[in-house]
């Protein structure tokens, strides 16, 4: 006979067909797949990627991403480029509440085209990982009352 899971521990969802699915697991599964099909749709050529950068200077989140890879590693330094200092640190967390409140933006104005476009709010939380619309409704609301108060003066 299969062990019941203790109280206040769950048995995995994937397994265990009595159970409901978890919305954000299944969201996080199905991330590299969703970059796979943006990249190959709408960024396969040099010239489709550049047409979302400013090619004089890089968007906020992107110096923030280049600081955090030069120092994690990720990325290396070109020879002669100066290794990054106290200040570029600085520098890239000034730049965090730009880049969270961009992306509360972005994040809003997608899913009003979403709706616009006849997107349910079960379909918009399946996209999100949440598990019901109603938490897709609300987060919409959040982020419409957040990005609201950001933008008066």
């Amino acid at each position: 006979m299969p062990e019941t899971p203790a109280p206040g521990h769950s048995a995995d969802a994937e397994t265990d067909p009595f159970l409901p699915p978890d919305p954000e697991r299944a969201r996080a599964g199905r991330a590299p797949s969703a970059l796979f099909r943006i990249a190959e749709r709408h960024a396969a050529t040099e010239e489709q990627r550049r047409r979302q950068t400013n090619p004089m200077l890089p968007a906020p989140h992107e110096a923030v991403r280049l600081v955090a890879f030069l120092l994690s590693g990720a990325a290396r330094p070109e020879e002669g480029e100066p290794e990054v200092d106290k200040a570029d640190i600085t520098a890239a967390l000034t730049l965090l509440p730009l880049v969270r409140g961009e992306l509360d933006e972005l994040e809003t104005g997608l899913l009003q085209m979403a709706r616009g476009r006849g997107m349910t709010w079960q379909e918009i939380a399946f996209g999100l990982g949440l598990g019901t619309q109603q938490a897709a409704r609300q987060r919409y609301e959040r982020l419409a009352s957040r990005t609201a108060r950001e933008e008066a003066p």
